[in-house]
């Protein structure tokens, strides 16, 4: 899987672009909304997701890893294929995106091209408790002050598979306890000698 690509924009529409990264240009599908936050822009790093079938290689690219990871819950729906998540997307942002499935708001997925009432009954049904719970866990874990050390030790400690909201207090207890630690390797063992 290919998780972002950095580059230099050689071609710009609305629905895609080209990539040059060394010499080799990659084709890249986008929505309006990475392309309103890209279109003054040259270079350009685009979190990625590719799509794979037996006569079709299509990457799809997002300016903001949210849309990205939105991108790949939409297509987890069932009759919801990449281009219907990319105009869904394309037709609101993320934020509004995550707000109408959370609000059971048919409506506003029927607006969207190629979007019924079985379809937008189907993605508020799958992916409202997912949502839901991203967003507990996020306002559980948000502090008042970003703090780039505290979310890569977070993180880490997410793949290393300690539960979100275990993980985020922490990670606080330590950093409160111990406010000179400034390297996040020295944070994750600190945190690790108190989970064990």
């Amino acid at each position: 899987m290919i998780a972002y690509l950095e580059g230099k924009l050689s071609h710009k529409t609305p629905t895609l672009v080209f990539l040059d990264i060394g010499g080799i240009a990659y084709q890249v599908n986008i929505s309006l909304n990475t392309y309103a936050t890209i279109e003054e822009l040259d270079e350009v790093k685009l979190y990625t997701h590719l799509i794979i079938r037996e006569n079709e290689h299509s990457l799809y690219g997002f300016h903001q890893l949210e849309e990205k990871q939105l991108f790949s819950k939409l297509i987890s729906v069932k009759g919801v294929g990449p281009n219907t998540a990319r105009v869904i997307l394309s037709y609101m942002t993320p934020s509004e995106t995550r707000t109408a499935i959370l609000q059971d708001n048919v409506p506003a997925f029927k607006k969207v091209k190629g979007v019924g009432p079985k379809t937008a009954q189907q993605i508020i049904l799958d992916l409202k408790n997912k949502i839901a719970k991203e967003s507990l866990e996020t306002e559980t874990i948000a502090i008042s002050a970003p703090n780039s050390i505290r979310d890569e030790a977070i993180s880490a400690l997410l793949a290393l598979g300690f539960q979100r909201s275990q993980v985020g207090k922490m990670v606080d207890k330590v950093i409160s306890e111990n406010s000179d630690i400034t390297q996040v390797e020295v944070l994750i063992k600190q945190i690790l000698k108190q989970l064990s």
